[in-house]
């Protein structure tokens, strides 16, 4: 298990902390170059974020979480931080108040901390979550808080381990013009890069992030499944080479890396393979069938596939899929 990160001192936000003015015309505020921060929200993500916060040299002064892994996270990586009720947290995060909740709750949380009284003009309140912007802070912003979007782009297990991992790695933020300097200083003592990107943006950016992270845990556990199967008694030793220069190769070459059956046009081996899912695994036929048509389109536009010589495979396709809308 890694260590956690030592405290640093946090980067000078400037050679005189800036005066910013909220989109909502809130009042201008004094953002310190050592931020007073509180996280609502114990999860893998807001206990990872606020001990990395912590160890860039920030003073995280209270965190909510009240479920049994919540506190065993927070006995992990925020030992010393007081667990108090989101709305004490809240008040005592006098310059960053990080909400990371699950992307349902967030704007319950949100309205509800601001119809408490809990938030206060020129705190700036971060949410963690890709799939939503600004709007959601609305609330927030009403009551003269500054509105922060800062999502990071990477899986998190909810242990130290993870904060090895921070280095490097993007933050898609959203952020008023005023704010954006110190979102990008908060990305930087976290160790990132900002992404930047629009509020309209925003669902397309998470739906991107889950197709190929979410998704592909699925992904890889279908085929470890299969390879059971088919009597492989370690299949993660089979696939993980393979898969490791399938991604590195997917990512350095786009649809130049694709390889297999597909892309071939072999339409009897995949009418083989769609054969024997449906008698041993039929649950995975349909997910099949889907990423196989979508490979042969990018096949196709991509000239890997000539047209000619994919007709035959797209009809054990298009018959498969009927048999299983039968």
């Amino acid at each position: 298990m890694s260590a956690p990160l030592r405290p640093r001192p946090a980067a000078p936000y400037g050679p005189a902390a800036p005066r910013d003015r909220a989109v909502t015309g809130a009042p201008a505020a004094v953002t310190p170059r050592v931020l007073t921060v509180g996280v609502v929200g114990a999860g893998r993500v807001g206990a990872v974020l606020g001990a990395a916060l912590a160890a860039a040299g920030h003073q995280v002064v209270a965190v909510a979480g009240g479920s049994g892994a919540s506190r065993a996270r927070l006995a992990l990586l925020l030992p010393e931080v007081p667990r108090r009720p989101a709305a004490a947290v809240a008040q005592a995060a006098a310059d960053l108040l990080v909400i990371a909740v699950p992307d349902d709750a967030l704007a319950g949380v949100v309205a509800d901390l601001a119809d408490r009284g809990a938030l206060h003009p020129g705190q700036v309140v971060a949410h963690t979550s890709g799939a939503h912007g600004l709007a959601v802070l609305a609330p927030a912003a009403a009551v003269g808080a500054r509105p922060l979007a800062l999502h990071p782009a990477m899986t998190f297990t909810g242990t130290p381990d993870d904060l090895a991992r921070l280095a490097g790695i993007s933050y898609g933020v959203t952020a008023p013009t005023e704010l954006r300097p110190l979102a990008a200083r908060l990305v930087a003592d976290l160790g990132g890069v900002p992404e930047w990107v629009g509020e309209t943006d925003r669902p397309l950016y998470h739906a991107a992030l889950a197709h190929g992270a979410n998704h592909l845990v699925t992904l890889v556990n279908e085929a470890t499944d299969r390879l059971r199967d088919a009597g492989v008694a370690r299949p993660e030793k089979v696939l993980a080479p393979l898969l490791r220069a399938a991604l590195e190769n997917a990512l350095r070459l786009g649809d130049d890396a694709l390889t297999g059956p597909v892309s071939r046009g072999d339409a009897g081996t995949v009418q083989r393979h769609l054969a024997r899912l449906a008698a041993t695994a039929p649950e995975s036929v349909p997910a099949y069938l889907a990423l196989a048509r979508r490979t042969a389109d990018r096949a196709i536009a991509a000239g890997r596939l000539r047209p000619v010589d994919a007709q035959s495979l797209l009809g054990v396709l298009a018959d498969s899929g009927r048999e299983v809308a039968a």
